[in-house]
């Protein structure tokens, strides 16, 4: 669990563990992921929802502090998937469809999981999945809720209620990602974390879309099978040309500025300012974190 106020660490994955399967969420800290977001809603069928409540409860009571760890919750049951989950190892709930109302109500009911667990008030972050036109068009409200940490654009319902075809490449759907994008940036939260590919036996589409994905500001994304978790950290972590790189543009215009100029210049040719030189220390904060 992150202390009150501190930021998350970044995360370059988020692997998908069904909530009712013991024996993948034993396996799932040692999958390489960043982040595991244990499923109470889609992976979990109807007839299965409260055993897999309580197996994750179960769960997340000796699970360690690994990696991050995040549950699902459903959205027309928060109260009985919250009560059973919160505790000292849960970094937070990943709420689907989510909306002003229902972020609001996750609040309330966060905070009273937390006084009956004992754990902090305040401790137990959100992340957010825009999965609806309504939920996109106030993306700006739903980030500035409380304890939101994370925003995630849920293409597939997007895509389903837009009567589009869904999928990382379909270029109808880009706008939309790019909303997130600005909103998150605009109200100060990490990058928004990018939509699962589906194609799971394609790691070359599966590194195509991610890399897309970066290319228009995201910095990690969600995962449905182990084997995705290596593409993906590997194509959101800085390589080392970009480090190289990035470490350059900072040095020079250092050096520049204890010179009396604000200005400088790659060998190259490219011309350094203060802006070059923020995107070159987000690569460099990345590389430092590890991630």
């Amino acid at each position: 669990m992150t202390a009150v106020g501190a930021p998350l660490p970044p995360a370059r994955s988020y692997l998908y563990v069904p909530g009712d399967q013991p024996d993948k969420m034993a396996k799932a800290a040692a999958r390489g992921a960043d982040a595991c977001i244990l499923d109470l809603e889609d992976a979990v069928a109807p007839a299965n929802k409260a055993t897999a409540r309580a197996s994750v409860g179960a769960f997340l009571a000796d699970a360690g502090d690994t990696v991050q760890w995040w549950v699902r919750v459903n959205a027309d049951t928060p109260a009985a998937d919250i009560a059973a989950v919160v505790g000292p190892h849960l970094t937070g709930v990943v709420v689907p469809k989510a909306d002003v109302d229902l972020l609001a109500e996750v609040h309330r009911l966060l905070g009273d999981a937390e006084r009956d667990s004992g754990v902090p008030h305040g401790s137990t972050a959100v992340f957010a999945l825009l999965e609806t036109a309504s939920g996109v068009l106030r993306a700006e409200a739903v980030a500035a809720a409380p304890r939101v940490e994370r925003l995630g654009l849920g293409e597939a319902d997007l895509a389903a209620e837009l009567r589009l075809q869904p999928g990382p490449d379909r270029e109808e759907l880009w706008p939309h990602r790019s909303r997130i994008v600005l909103v998150c940036a605009a109200v100060g939260l990490a990058p928004p974390v990018g939509p699962t590919e589906t194609a799971l036996r394609d790691p070359d589409r599966l590194e195509a879309t991610s890399r897309l994905l970066l290319r228009q500001g995201y910095r990690g994304r969600t995962a449905i099978h182990p084997a995705q978790v290596a593409v993906v950290n590997a194509v959101f972590s800085p390589t080392t040309a970009e480090i190289d790189a990035a470490r350059d543009i900072v040095e020079r215009l250092a050096h520049a500025e204890l010179n009396g100029s604000g200005v400088a210049v790659t060998a190259d040719g490219r011309m350094i300012d203060a802006a070059v030189a923020r995107s070159a220390r987000e690569v460099l904060d990345r590389n430092a974190a590890g991630r």
